[in-house]
């Protein structure tokens, strides 16, 4: 297989590309999980009567592999995702996959496809590791067989020539979880139900919804797919894991690399009335790192922040993290883990 692929790294987008090679492997119900196989990238057959299909039994994750400026490719944080999907596997009564077997099964189906990793800057390897109930059952019950598949997308830079300060629309209709629920796992079923109200907010001219917490209805849970944060005298604020709200990887990075930068972060309930008196604001996770806020709205009140530019705090974090994924910066945190695969020279 030749190592040239024929891509136009420039003018990639954050879209799906099929690539060489994915990962899977099976596990009945009550078994232990055995180490799978690499196959060629392509369609599946799946039972029309599989538990994922018809109760919604699974579970995904989000990652990316990137070339470091030393032109090796890296992955970031990737026990956190294997420790979060093992979570959610136990909360949907589904066999976890082992933490080895899981970066065992990333690193080689990123080796395999190496050359589909964007050179340093214009992009990623975007991993997409899945755990399905594929068996197939008709009562409402745990499926007898389970799927752990992983396939891997090239895609390009979230924000192209630079990050744009995005708007954002609370609602005040829909909710993301509530408590008791699987707000707290990447759950397959959270994310269907909210495309009506992104698709609402977009048509509004807004780039993403905010939703409020389902008890009181005032306090900020996630934007969208990710976590928020925001700023005010100095100060770092973000919504406390309540159990529904997903613990992201790069929120996690963000509160240990401010804290040590020096930041007071404080994890709490954040109300929106408080965030509408911010100094800044801005949402994190897998796609973009960070994404800056340049306005929220919520009703008839509309605020914003920095004049509609990236805020100081915002900058300096997302340099931070995104110098350390690259390996630009000194990894003071052990966070980089290094993908063994030949050398491969991407122009």
């Amino acid at each position: 297989m030749s190592d040239d692929v024929s891509i136009d790294w420039d003018s990639m987008t954050f879209s799906f590309t099929p690539t060489d090679m994915m990962y899977r492997s099976t596990c009945k119900q009550g078994e232990q999980w055995q180490e799978g196989e690499l196959e060629p990238y392509g369609d599946i057959t799946i039972s029309p009567a599989a538990g994922v299909l018809n109760y919604g039994q699974g579970l995904f994750e989000g990652m990316k592999a990137q070339r470091g400026v030393n032109g090796g490719i890296v992955l970031f944080r990737p026990e956190r995702n294997a420790q979060r999907l093992a979570d959610g596997a136990r909360r949907l009564g589904m066999p976890p996959v082992p933490e080895e077997m899981f970066l065992n099964a990333v690193e080689q189906v990123v080796a395999a496809n190496a050359r589909w990793v964007p050179p340093t800057g214009k992009g990623a390897l975007y991993v997409r590791p899945v755990l399905w109930g594929t068996g197939a059952i008709l009562g409402v019950a745990p499926a007898p067989e389970y799927t752990f598949m992983i396939y891997v997308s090239p895609v390009g830079p979230y924000f192209k020539g630079g990050m744009h300060p995005i708007a954002l629309q609370v609602s005040d209709e829909f909710h993301r979880a509530a408590p008791g629920g699987s707000g707290a796992v990447k759950a397959i079923g959270n994310y269907a139900p909210g495309m009506m109200p992104s698709q609402n907010a977009k048509s509004d001219g807004f780039a993403e919804i905010i939703y409020l917490d389902a008890v009181h209805h005032r306090y900020i849970e996630e934007v969208g797919a990710a976590n928020f944060f925001c700023v005010k005298d100095g100060v770092i604020y973000t919504p406390a894991l309540t159990g529904t709200i997903l613990p992201g990887i790069t929120r996690a990075s963000i509160i240990d690399l401010a804290r040590h930068r020096g930041y007071e972060v404080k994890e709490e309930k954040v109300d929106i009335q408080f965030v509408l008196e911010a100094d800044e604001c801005f949402c994190a996770g897998t796609a973009a790192v960070i994404s800056p806020i340049g306005a929220i709205c919520h009703g008839e009140i509309c605020t914003s922040y920095c004049n509609n530019q990236v805020g100081p705090v915002t900058q300096e974090l997302y340099d931070l993290l995104t110098s350390i994924q690259i390996q630009a910066g000194i990894d003071e945190f052990g966070w980089i883990r290094a993908v063994p695969t030949a050398e491969i020279t991407v122009d």
